[in-house]
């Protein structure tokens, strides 16, 4: 086999040119023998690709490609004009547009009408994924809320950040550097003698304490020289330190020096920041030397010298500043802030006399007035200069306390400036009723596209008692419309809560009434649009307004029970008794088979001691919705409230005759049960189980009548038989469970759980009961390990009351705030873990945090009555009498029907007479 040569051996291919792929050209340099190559020609190039092409076997491919390219330089496709065929000679005209406008109608429709639920689907996914995925902010966030629990003396206290590169090698040389010898007497005596011009000279040497050159030694001087020394250093350190002196290690600063530096506007003087002013102050100077005529500059210079504490400079730069700026208003203003009384007077006549068309120097000068006559002579010299100025109009009707006066000068001017709004309205207030019909018909003449005129006008037609019969805003629609200035309808909401805020009432319904429905079609979801706007409103405290938006709503919707319902709610939390009764009768009138409606009719005539009139409602109810059993259990419930026992028991008789549900029978039973009649309820549990074996709650009674009666072993066989009618009725299991721990079949419990988490898998109170089984039986670490395949096994939002067992049974006391951290971001917001984190924060005596993880809870879940509970006894500790009362009623009005504590004790045959507050103080005596 010939061997190969490499590449860069290999001859080159014929025409070849280094580059030329990359746009080179052929080239010459001192080591070529002749002259360069150009590059290969257009046609060598094609014969090229064709002599490739054809031992690729691409020679067809090649012509294809050829006739492309001419095709693609052909003129015909280059000029529009030229087009033959299905487009030649096409003309743009009517129809054409009318098309085009359709088409685009169509396609603007179609994508409103899924809006609200693709902006709700995106949100949800944008909210998802920043929940995944935080910012580094927002991970901080709760860093930054509690910094605003740091107090001032906390800030103060903070050390200055200095310069930590090198600090420890610099202070080592420091040390190095500063060598300290002891100074001998003699040169202490020679600096406390330096400034005297005679010295004492000793004529012999007799003397004992002669030196060698005849002077003698003064030890008095010396030692008072070194307290002159020792003096002068305190001074120094005294100085650096600002209001603090230094004597020894311990600091001390003078209180009162100290809030009398802070109340000045002016910067330290210590050396780092007189060094930061200087270097300002030349930057600033080097601003209006360069350009005298920058009057921010000469501002910044005058307030830098000003913050320094150095009045008088300011002032000196402000009026050369004036010279040098004429023009500027706001370099004048500057001046005249900074100068006081008299000067500040004359500074402000000499800039109105060069800028006398400035309306903010004309306000200014008139604040510098002090008498009314004054400031009134200053503002007509201003309105003479700009009788256009609509802020010196109003700075001049302000000065007017005589209505008279303020209504002429509104009446001159509207004349001059008649498209003011504002000016009209005064005019149109000050004047009679009569008049102001006519002011307002003028200036919707000038401003025919304001809102605010025709709710002017609306608004006076209520004073004068004619809002009803003219309707105002109908034709303020019509007319905005036409003229193409028609606000949103957010706009008119807005409008209307100004107008009930205001006592306008029945303007406010009239314009809602007129334009709530404005560009809103059939399919843009009005319902739920008009109902959060009420919602919105209610969240204002706009009552009122949102009566109106429900009160509109339902003439559109007349048969929807969800406005009804809210419109009934708005009524009983900020309504009066007989609006409630008015909305709730229109309201089972409009929808006769709402059985709800009618029970909350009837519930409130009874809640207000009707007692009759609520009876006459449920036998309404009756004709309207026959055999329905909610209205049967709801009379039932009325008479046995009333303690009519008999006639109780006569409508659950009849029930169970013309409505025989399994509900009914249910009632019936616990019924008897909550009478003590323990016989007839067992009874009617065995009938009820012939009919409906697979209702759960039957075998419950069941199983609890025979604990009643003290026979556990006919409640066991309640409860295994209804286990296997019902598998996955978790109350049920639990119920069986506990009866076997009770009876101490502790194994035979276990096993129970067991099957119980087969039939109902990854339930976290299953989960839950395994692990308090195994802590009461004192297995600790078997309760622990049950716990983290419980963890394992249920889902991360049901995980609350799994977290909440194990920071309080299966952590130790200084371990639980940061279990409860992690508790906080593996499930959100589940109201026993937030109840399970207030008690955290109650057991470490921080209240306040305590109550508002409190309130977090009940409003995640109000329905959740131990939350209640919790909180009414951490009240009962550390809260006032009205937070106790306010806590009672707000539950009592919620009626919470929730909660393991809360159901156990709820449920009870002896409770079952009992109000919610008397249930809610139970459940906060039991809890442990």
């Amino acid at each position: 086999m010939a061997n190969r040569q490499s590449f860069l051996d290999m001859p080159a291919p014929e025409n070849y040119v280094a580059g030329l792929g990359r746009g080179a050209t052929g080239f010459t340099t001192r080591s070529d023998l002749g002259p360069a190559r150009e590059g290969p020609s257009e046609d060598q190039i094609k014969e090229a690709l064709a002599k490739r092409a054809a031992q690729l076997g691409f020679g067809d491919a090649v012509k294809k490609d050829d006739d492309k390219d001419d095709n693609a330089n052909d003129e015909r496709f280059q000029d529009p004009d030229s087009e033959v065929g299905l487009f030649a000679g096409g003309i743009y005209d009517k129809d054409d547009d009318e098309a085009d406008r359709i088409y685009k109608e169509v396609d603007e429709k179609m994508a409103r009408r899924g809006k609200k639920r693709r902006e709700a689907r995106e949100q949800a996914e944008k909210e998802e994924f920043e929940r995944n995925n935080p910012k580094i902010q927002q991970q901080f966030s709760d860093l930054k809320r509690a910094l605003g629990n740091v107090t001032d003396d906390e800030w103060a206290s903070l050390p200055e950040v200095g310069d930590l590169t090198g600090k420890a090698r610099r202070a080592r040389e420091a040390r190095r550097n500063q060598r300290s010898y002891a100074v001998p007497d003699s040169v202490i005596a020679a600096a406390s003698g330096a400034g005297e011009l005679g010295s004492m000279v000793v004529d012999g040497p007799e003397s004992s304490g002669a030196s060698a050159e005849g002077a003698m030694t003064n030890f008095a001087k010396i030692g008072e020289a070194r307290d002159k020394v020792l003096q002068v250093r305190l001074d120094q350190a005294s100085q650096s330190s600002g209001t603090a002196s230094t004597v020894g290690s311990a600091s001390s600063i003078d209180p009162k020096g100290y809030l009398t530096s802070l109340a000045k506007s002016q910067l330290p003087e210590s050396a780092a920041q007189v060094g930061d002013i200087n270097r300002v102050r030349e930057l600033l100077n080097s601003v209006i030397k360069t350009n005298p005529n920058n009057g921010p500059g000469w501002i910044a210079a005058a307030r830098l010298e000003e913050m320094a504490g150095k009045i008088v400079q300011a002032r000196n730069l402000m009026a050369k500043g004036c010279q040098q700026c004429p023009k500027n208003e706001d370099v004048w203003l500057e001046n005249i802030r900074l100068n006081e009384g008299r000067n500040a007077k004359i500074i402000a006549s000499d800039a109105i006399k060069l800028n006398n068309s400035s309306v903010r120097l004309w306000v200014e000068a008139m604040k510098l007035e002090t008498d009314p006559r004054s400031k009134k002579i200053v503002i007509r010299k201003a309105l003479d200069h700009i009788p256009e100025s609509e802020a010196l109009w109003k700075e001049a009707v302000n000065l007017e306390e005589d209505p008279v006066d303020a209504r002429l000068l509104l009446a001159k001017a509207t004349e001059l400036i008649p498209r003011s709004l504002d000016l009209w309205l005064a005019l149109a207030h000050l004047e009679t009723p009569e008049n102001a019909q006519k002011v307002l018909n003028k200036a919707r003449k000038h401003l025919p596209t304001s809102h605010e005129i025709w709710i002017a006008a609306a608004r006076l037609q209520e004073q004068l008692g004619t809002a009803t019969k003219l309707n105002v805003p109908k034709r303020a629609v019509q007319v905005l419309a036409k003229e193409g200035a028609m606000p949103k309808r957010e706009v008119w909401i807005e409008e209307a809560e100004k107008c009930e805020a205001e006592g306008a009432i029945v303007t406010c319904g009239l314009i809602v009434q007129e334009t709530l429905g404005w560009n809103l079609d059939e399919d843009d979801d009005r319902k739920d649009t008009w109902m959060e706007d009420a919602r919105s409103s209610i969240n204002r405290g706009m009552y009122i307004t949102a009566r109106a938006i429900y009160a509109y709503a339902l003439r559109v919707f007349p048969t929807s029970k969800t406005i009804w319902l809210a419109a009934a709610d708005l009524e009983r939390n900020h309504g009066t008794k007989d609006e409630l009764w008015a909305i709730l009768e229109k309201a089972v009138n409009a929808c006769p088979r709402s059985e709800i409606l009618w029970m909350m009719l009837a519930k409130e005539k009874w809640m207000a001691g009707e007692i009759d009139n609520a009876r006459r409602v449920l036998g309404r109810a009756f004709k309207q919705n026959p055999n329905n059993e909610d209205i049967w259990l709801a009379a039932v419930k009325l008479e046995a409230e009333n303690n009519q026992i008999q006639q109780a028991r006569m409508l659950l008789q009849q029930a169970r005759q013309e409505a025989p549900t399994d509900r009914v029978w249910m009632k019936s039973a616990a019924f008897e049960r909550t009478l003590g009649d323990n016989d007839a309820a067992l009874d009617l549990v065995s009938q009820a189980l012939d009919q409906f074996p697979a209702f759960p709650k039957l075998w419950m009674i069941k199983g609890q009548i025979y604990e009643d009666l003290g026979k556990p072993l006919q409640a066991r066989e309640a409860y295994g038989t209804g286990v296997k009618a019902c598998p996955s009725s978790v109350p049920l299991w639990l119920l069986y469970v506990r009866l076997e721990e009770t009876l101490g079949q502790l194994p035979k419990a276990r096993s129970v759980l067991d099957r119980a988490r087969l039939a109902v898998p990854k339930n976290p109170e299953l989960w839950c009961e395994s692990v308090r089984i195994e802590r009461r039986a004192g297995n600790t670490k078997q309760a622990e390990a049950l716990m983290e395949r419980a963890l394992r096994d249920v889902p991360k939002p049901a995980q609350g009351a799994l977290w909440s067992e194990k920071i309080w049974h299966l952590t130790q006391r200084p371990q639980r705030k940061a279990r409860g951290l992690e508790a906080i971001k593996e499930v959100d917001n589940d109201p026993t873990l937030l109840v399970a984190v207030a008690r955290i924060f109650w057991g470490e005596r921080k209240l306040d945090k305590a109550q508002n993880w409190f309130e977090k809870a009940l409003v995640r879940d109000a329905d959740l009555g131990d939350s209640w509970a919790w909180y009414y006894k951490f009240l009962l500790e550390h809260g006032t009498s009205e937070k106790r009362d306010e806590v009672v009623s707000k539950c009592v009005s919620v009626e919470p029907r929730h909660g393991e504590v809360w159901q156990r004790i709820a449920k009870t045959p002896a409770n079952s007479r009992k109000g919610v507050e008397e249930i809610m103080k139970m459940v906060a005596a039991e809890l442990r």
